[in-house]
């Protein structure tokens, strides 16, 4: 593992844009905190995010993992543009010759999106414990660690995306294309869930649409804003009241696992059947 990794690493550090992206996908996950330094009096309106207890705990485990989520583009570039330069500077191929079987290869990035998935989900638990440890109402031990499943949720997300995305860098070859790809395939994915909502009921849809690919790992941490005190306080003023579940189900965890080992088996299977 450790032989395949270090391969894989040199590639990237060689590569400039990958260095770039990176750096900045980590800067993203830290700008979290800048968060808490938006705040802005206009007359008897005061707005501050992180009293608002945006980053109380337990919820902080929810709100920050839905968050860097949304960086996950980033890197998703990295692994991508990983792959199309395997084939436009034939490092593929010259692996191969240098006795690197192709089970290694995929392998080899497997093992790189598990580090990167792995890395991302320490670095957010460490700045999510400092931001709450900083603004957080609760320090008691048995609420700072309660809630951790959406960390798990996140490390989950992150395997399974860039498992699609390693699928689609092998099937497409050309990092502008399968990013491509990628939207078409969430744009996709809108569509029948629309025919199935329409065709049928909004219920039935959901549960159909649980199986596909994008739309399984944005189940698996839903949005935390109708969960926040606030919005529930203002909510209950004006008699409504949220009916919507937040939790991270073991289902989803399972789905979503299914998926990166079919991306998975399905590369080395592309790979393998192709004349390189």
């Amino acid at each position: 593992m450790y032989r395949l990794l270090n391969i894989e690493f040199q590639k990237l550090m060689l590569n400039r844009a990958s260095k770039i992206l990176i750096l900045t996908y980590f800067i993203l996950l830290t700008s979290i905190a800048l968060i808490a330094a938006i705040k802005f009096d206009i007359g008897p309106i005061k707005f501050h995010l992180a009293e608002m207890g945006i980053f109380n705990f337990p919820y902080i485990w929810h709100f920050n993992s839905y968050i860097a989520a949304i960086f996950k583009l980033f890197l998703a570039i990295v692994i991508v543009s990983m792959m199309a330069n395997e084939y436009s500077n034939k490092t593929l191929k010259q692996n191969l010759i240098d006795g690197l079987s192709k089970k290694e290869f995929i392998l080899s990035k497997f093992y790189t999106v598990l580090v990167f998935s792995g890395i991302s989900t320490v670095f957010l638990f460490v700045v999510s414990l400092i931001l709450g440890w900083c603004f957080s109402n609760y320090t008691e031990l048995g609420i700072i660690f309660s809630d951790l499943e959406y960390l798990l949720a996140f490390f989950v997300k992150l395997v399974g995306f860039f498992s699609f995305c390693l699928f689609l860098g092998i099937l497409v070859k050309r990092s502008a294309f399968a990013l491509g790809f990628l939207f078409v395939w969430q744009f996709i994915e809108g569509i029948v869930f629309g025919l199935l909502r329409w065709k049928t009921d909004a219920e039935f849809a959901t549960s159909v649409m649980r199986f596909f690919p994008l739309n399984s790992m944005s189940n698996l941490i839903k949005q935390p804003f109708l969960r926040l005190n606030a919005v529930q306080s203002v909510a209950n003023q004006v008699g409504e009241k949220f009916d919507f579940d937040y939790a991270v189900h073991w289902y989803d965890v399972i789905i979503v696992l299914a998926w990166t080992a079919v991306f998975i088996f399905l590369s080395f299977r592309l790979l393998k059947s192709r004349d390189l």
